[in-house]
């Protein structure tokens, strides 16, 4: 097991989780993917996205004044950063460069877990994800997820559940 999904199936295991990291044969870098994959509904896997925010000051400050934030969005759900922006308090909220969310997660696009990084991110959570009984999110890898539920993801990630998005059409 790739050491990213190792110390994601040791903190589930920490923190008392049913789920354990599976092992895909395929990448699964997008939802579509995933769920294929996985044989659910697009809407049942919890896309993991970093955005750079942004609190105060003018688009054209430095990258510095860029702040994580992770929201785990249903695979349904396109984020609308408005929305994020307007519950973040934030001027401006930007989708991360791969060098951002790795730097932020220790982990690469398309695989990042919600749980497992150098040091907290704030996260909120996509409330659509609350009608799937079952939610898949990635395991640190791009070939690795883990079975939750909403309420479990919002426990472990110290997350708020939100109206992150819209539906796709």
């Amino acid at each position: 097991m790739h050491p990213n999904a190792r110390r994601v199936a040791d903190l589930l295991a920490a923190h008392g989780t049913s789920g354990t990291v599976r092992e895909l044969p395929d990448s699964a870098r997008t939802a579509a993917a995933a769920a294929a994959q996985l044989g659910c509904e697009v809407g049942a896997i919890a896309n993991s996205l970093v955005f750079a925010v942004r609190h105060d000051g003018p688009p054209e400050a430095p990258d510095a004044d860029l702040r994580p934030v992770l929201v785990l969005t249903s695979g349904a759900h396109r984020v609308d950063t408005k929305k994020v922006a307007v519950l973040l308090g934030a001027v401006e909220v930007v989708r991360a460069t791969p060098e951002f969310v790795r730097a932020h997660t220790g982990q690469p696009i398309g695989g990042v877990a919600p749980l497992g990084h150098p040091a907290p991110i704030p996260t909120l959570v996509d409330e659509w994800l609350d009608r799937h009984d079952v939610v898949w999110a990635a395991a640190g890898h791009p070939h690795t997820v883990f079975p939750t539920s909403f309420a479990e993801l919002c426990r472990l990630t110290g997350g708020t559940a939100a109206d992150v998005g819209q539906d796709r059409l």
